[in-house]
């Protein structure tokens, strides 16, 4: 297995075991506070790993230009914009129409990076896409009243456009942290993938980190002290999500975004099998067809 795609899979676990932690502060503070704790939090962790990266390795930190600066600022917006879109998606009712096509992340990334960067998807690929996306789409699902029908027509619903965008902010988020730490490739010595995904990781998470605290400092200061106060879990929380950027930002910078993203979909059944083996939750068919689609896309990501 490449080192790309083995990268991808741990982060993908240490993703599915942020969102976990989340959840739980999400009881203790509003949804701005536990998004926040993401960033804010990780901060010091990414400032860690360049540290060991540069004083520890004696690797050479990259001389960033313009065109890192524009993708690095762009990846940051959307990445937020994706978020609090999807976020919000759980305001309605029939939200999980919603989250299911925010899962097309994978494809929208492939078509942007093709009609933007001009990078070649091979037909596997996307076929291996295809299929990883419509089974997380079953599993989104799969509890609720919707049926493969309703999924189709509703494509023109406000929930349904609001998941499309979302997912469209992510994809784009994707290619712009791939073209950001791509970009940094020419100032070093040699090309560096771990030190470009490093570099880029401090740079946007730090953005992230001041754009969202003036937020709250404008709106909601209150959500602030819920923040000091859960210090504990949200160090925890820091760790593991920068960790997982970390993962994320490297396997982009090595493989194509969408390529990785599809790969990441691998998330689900982390999570579909902690429901299962932890919580005791009863699975049915279209939860085991979707688990079995997401396995025959990512057997076809990493053998065709």
């Amino acid at each position: 297995m490449e080192l790309w795609a083995i990268i991808t899979f741990v982060s993908a676990f240490l993703q599915n075991l942020r969102s976990t932690l989340q959840k739980h502060l999400k009881g203790r503070m509003g949804t701005t506070g536990a998004t926040f704790v993401r960033f804010g939090y990780g901060v010091p962790f990414a400032l860690l790993y360049l540290g060991i990266l540069h004083y520890g390795l004696a690797r050479p930190f990259p001389a960033p230009n313009g065109v890192f600066a524009v993708w690095a600022v762009v990846g940051a917006v959307c990445q937020i914009a994706a978020t609090f879109l999807l976020v919000h998606i759980f305001s309605f009712r029939n939200f999980a129409v919603g989250t299911a096509y925010s899962r097309t992340e994978p494809a929208q990334a492939a078509l942007l990076a093709l009609i933007l960067f001009n990078e070649t998807i091979t037909l596997s690929v996307v076929v291996a896409i295809a299929i990883s996306v419509v089974g997380v789409m079953l599993i989104s699902v799969a509890r609720s009243a919707i049926s493969p029908r309703s999924l189709v027509t509703s494509v023109m619903s406000p929930t349904a456009l609001l998941g499309l965008l979302s997912g469209f902010f992510f994809g784009v988020s994707a290619i712009s942290y791939r073209q950001a730490s791509l970009a940094l490739a020419p100032s070093l010595p040699e090309p560096n993938a771990v030190m470009q995904a490093s570099f880029t990781l401090v740079v946007v998470i730090v953005m992230q980190t001041l754009a969202m605290l003036l937020w709250m400092l404008w709106r909601d200061r209150a959500e602030l002290a819920r923040i000091k106060s859960a210090w504990r879990t949200g160090l925890m929380v820091g760790f593991v999500g920068a960790t997982a950027s970390f993962g994320w930002f490297t396997a982009m910078t090595l493989q194509q975004a969408a390529v990785v993203k599809a790969l990441a979909q691998v998330e689900i059944l982390f999570t579909f099998a902690s429901a299962v083996f932890f919580f005791k939750e009863k699975i049915n068919l279209l939860e085991v067809l979707g688990c079995l689609l997401i396995v025959c896309g990512i057997l076809a990501l990493l053998l065709l």
